[in-house]
Protein backbone atom coordinates (compact mmCIF):
# COMPACT_ATOMS: atom_id res chain seq x y z
CA UNK A 1 0.00 0.00 0.00
CA UNK A 2 1.26 3.53 -0.71
CA UNK A 3 1.81 6.36 1.41
CA UNK A 4 -1.03 9.18 1.51
CA UNK A 5 0.17 12.89 0.76
CA UNK A 6 -1.29 16.16 2.25
CA UNK A 7 -2.04 17.92 -1.12
CA UNK A 8 -1.78 21.58 0.60
CA UNK A 9 1.71 20.57 2.10
CA UNK A 10 2.99 19.24 -1.24
CA UNK A 11 1.86 22.70 -2.89
CA UNK A 12 3.41 24.72 0.27
CA UNK A 13 6.63 22.81 -0.28
CA UNK A 14 6.57 23.36 -4.36
CA UNK A 15 5.74 27.09 -3.57
CA UNK A 16 8.46 27.76 -1.20
CA UNK A 17 11.02 25.76 -3.01
CA UNK A 18 10.21 28.51 -6.13
CA UNK A 19 10.08 30.84 -3.74
CA UNK A 20 13.50 29.70 -2.96
CA UNK A 21 15.22 29.72 -6.32
CA UNK A 22 13.92 32.73 -7.22
CA UNK A 23 15.55 34.67 -4.08
CA UNK A 24 18.72 33.05 -5.20
CA UNK A 25 18.62 34.09 -8.52
CA UNK A 26 17.75 37.65 -7.29
CA UNK A 27 20.88 37.71 -4.95
CA UNK A 28 23.01 36.40 -7.69
CA UNK A 29 21.53 39.01 -10.23
CA UNK A 30 21.05 41.94 -7.58
CA UNK A 31 23.23 41.30 -4.09
CA UNK A 32 26.42 42.84 -3.47
CA UNK A 33 28.07 42.39 0.02
CA UNK A 34 28.28 44.43 2.33
CA UNK A 35 32.19 44.72 1.74
CA UNK A 36 31.42 45.34 -1.53
CA UNK A 37 29.07 48.08 -0.54
CA UNK A 38 31.41 49.71 1.42
CA UNK A 39 34.54 49.94 -0.63
CA UNK A 40 32.15 51.36 -3.52
CA UNK A 41 31.18 53.76 -0.78
CA UNK A 42 34.66 54.99 -0.09
CA UNK A 43 35.88 55.07 -3.72
CA UNK A 44 32.97 57.05 -4.65
CA UNK A 45 33.61 59.53 -1.41
CA UNK A 46 37.60 59.45 -2.58
CA UNK A 47 36.56 60.40 -6.18
CA UNK A 48 34.27 63.51 -4.61
CA UNK A 49 37.05 64.81 -2.56
CA UNK A 50 39.79 64.28 -5.50
CA UNK A 51 37.12 66.58 -7.59
CA UNK A 52 36.04 68.61 -5.01
CA UNK A 53 40.29 69.35 -4.13
CA UNK A 54 40.67 70.65 -7.82
CA UNK A 55 37.75 73.26 -7.98
CA UNK A 56 38.89 76.86 -8.55
CA UNK A 57 37.06 79.81 -6.54
CA UNK A 58 34.63 81.38 -9.02
CA UNK A 59 35.09 85.68 -8.84
CA UNK A 60 31.75 86.10 -9.34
Amino acid sequence: MSNTINLNAFRKQKARTAKRAQADENSVKFGRTKAQKELEKAQKAKAKAVLDGHKTESLE
